[in-house]
C-alpha cells in the first residue's frame, strides 16, 4: 500500500507544480503584486513533495529496496531542498522584494527533478 501512495502521490507534486508554474507565469506577465496566494501554492507544493518524499522513506524502511533506488533518492531528495529554499527565500524576503520569478524558474527546475528522478527507476512519468 506505501508504495501505491508514494507512487500516486507524483501526480499531486506534478499538478501542484504546475499550478505554481501557471500562477508565477501569470503574476509575471501582468505585473501583479506579489500576493499570499503565491506563498500559500508554494507551501501546499513543498508539503505535497514533502510528504510524498516521507512515503518514499518509508517504503525504504519497510524493506522496497532495489540499486536503481540510488538515483532516484538522491534526486527527489535535491528536488525537496530546492522547493524548501526557493518557498524559504521568498517567504522571508521584505515584502517590496517578493516576486513571483524565484518560483517559476525554481519550480520548474524542481520538476525537472521530479521527472528525473522517476525516469531513473524506469518508470514512466504520467500512467504505468
Amino acid at each position: 500500500m506505501l508504495i501505491e501512495a508514494h507512487s500516486g502521490f507524483r501526480y499531486l507534486v506534478l499538478l501542484m507544480g504546475i499550478v505554481v508554474i501557471a500562477y508565477s507565469a501569470y503574476g509575471m506577465a501582468t505585473g501583479r503584486e506579489y500576493d499570499t496566494r503565491m506563498r500559500a501554492l508554494s507551501a501546499i507544493f513543498t508539503g505535497v513533495l514533502d510528504l510524498t518524499v516521507l512515503l518514499g522513506f518509508a517504503n525504504i524502511f519497510a524493506g522496497v529496496f532495489y540499486p536503481q533506488l540510488g538515483g532516484h533518492i538522491v534526486m527527489m531528495v535535491l528536488a525537496a531542498a530546492v522547493a524548501h529554499i526557493v518557498h524559504g527565500v521568498m517567504k522571508r524576503r521584505p515584502e517590496e522584494q517578493r516576486s513571483y520569478a524565484p518560483h517559476l524558474v525554481g519550480t520548474v527546475v524542481v520538476l525537472g527533478m521530479v521527472v528525473a528522478g522517476i525516469l531513473a527507476i524506469g518508470r514512466p512519468v504520467v500512467g504505468g
